[in-house]
């Protein structure tokens, strides 16, 4: 059951790190703010990766499938991130992260179903439960006119993206060391971080200099996003090394209680009284998956 608190942690450092990459959605846009957990996060994720090799054994095997799974699942994370930043700044801090959320049904049901992974009819109920709560939280309200969709939408594409993300990295860390699930996790961390780095970050010096540069001179901003960013990867790698990606994604959604907070302290939001109970429902089906 280690991967239930590694998860809840991993949690909390996305909330940080969501919060400074929203605060550079100005000046560097929705793709300079995903570079962001990349590039800054890389040279804490090369750290991390040291110091598991060096106290934890383990027997990495580089392989071309390794590589396929990394690959798959760094573009779909960057995709994810861009997404999520747009939906957030469309709608809320904290709505933003409760639309990530619709990932949770995507990612046990594309575990289910692509890669075989078994979860009790208990934990079925709860991540059910969770993604009606999340769907009813998240359903636009009309306000003096047609509802909004947009924010919605990017946010369900930002779920179902991380979920294809999620089952990739699981099956990366158990391709390079399936007896040493946690120094695997962690060093994958590092190996996706480069490929992310090197994709986005080319494609925006070629692209979108502008937004490449405004990072670059927020510098100490994307430092903390960047080690957040670091310590919330290990998380979620380790945690998906070690329990498949539906109960994993399922208790993630811890952070949508953190987000809110985070929003009203940071960015002076509020939250309805309906929007507080659907958060409590979500959580009462988070209970149930994580405890099945």
């Amino acid at each position: 059951m280690l991967w239930i608190p590694v998860t809840i942690a991993a949690a909390g450092f996305q909330v940080a790190r969501n919060a400074a990459q929203r605060s550079l959605m100005g000046g560097g846009g929705p793709w300079g703010a995903t570079l962001v957990r990349f590039l800054f996060g890389l040279p804490f994720s090369c750290l991390f990766a040291a110091v598991a090799l060096a106290l934890l054994p383990s027997t990495l095997a580089f392989t071309p499938v390794y590589f396929g799974w990394s690959s798959l699942g760094a573009l779909a994370q960057i995709g994810a991130t861009a997404a999520l930043l747009v939906a957030m700044h469309r709608s809320s801090f904290a709505l933003g992260t409760a639309f990530q959320q619709s990932g949770l049904l995507f990612a046990a049901l594309i575990g289910w179903l692509v890669f075989g992974d078994h979860l009790s009819v208990l934990a079925w109920t709860g991540i059910l439960l969770a993604t009606a709560a999340l769907i009813a939280l998240s359903w636009p309200r009309r306000i003096d006119g047609p509802r909004d969709w947009t924010a919605a939408a990017l946010g369900t594409v930002s779920g179902a993206s991380f979920a294809v993300s999620a089952n990739a990295f699981r099956q990366a860390a158990l391709a390079l060391d399936p007896a040493h699930p946690i120094p695997a996790a962690i060093v994958t961390v590092a190996v996706v971080q480069a490929l992310q780095s090197l994709a986005l970050g080319g494609w925006m010096a070629l692209f979108a200099r502008s937004a490449l540069i405004a990072v670059l001179r927020a510098w100490r901003v994307s430092l903390g996003a960047g080690l957040f960013g670091a310590l919330a990867s290990s998380g979620w790698f380790t945690a998906l090394a070690l329990s498949p990606a539906g109960p994993v994604r399922a208790v993630g959604v811890v952070e949508m209680p953190m987000a809110a907070l985070a929003g009203k302290r940071l960015f002076a939001e509020r939250l309805t009284l309906r929007q507080w109970l659907l958060g409590a429902v979500t959580a009462a089906g988070v209970l149930l998956a994580a405890l099945a």
